[in-house]
């Protein structure tokens, strides 16, 4: 009985966040410059990568839940690949954690480049 407690202490908690990378526009979904005072303004896929890799080894999924667009798809190329680096628009460049997940939630990929595909691990579910 009291190896099962201590195994439940041990239990860590994942972290989900959940969007639709279509349902904003890129800008809000990376960043931008405000044309008016001429600041930064995070968008929310980048902030939350901004705040997973400022987290330490909290680990975090990252689900983004819709059709995959070659306009917000692209820019996670990057991401993907060995690098593991986001390069935001205003020059930024956040590496990936090795404790962050970024997953993908599509109907096809009818839209996703080979590059793109390339650099993904697929779970087809009918």
């Amino acid at each position: 009985m009291f190896e099962e407690s201590e195994k439940n202490q041990k239990a860590k908690v994942i972290l989900l966040n959940k969007m639709n990378p279509k349902s904003v526009s890129i800008d809000y979904l990376f960043g931008f410059v405000n044309n008016l005072t001429n600041e930064w303004n995070d968008g929310m896929l980048g902030a939350l990568i901004i705040e997973a890799a400022s987290s330490g080894e909290q680990k975090r999924w990252i689900l983004l839940d819709g059709p995959v667009d070659p306009l917000w798809v692209e820019n996670l190329n990057t991401v993907l690949d060995d690098s593991r680096t986001l390069c935001l628009p205003n020059g930024q460049r956040i590496k990936i954690p090795s404790s962050l997940s970024i997953l993908f939630e599509v109907g096809d990929l009818q839209e996703a480049s080979p590059a793109t595909v390339s650099r993904c691990g697929m779970v087809f579910c009918d």
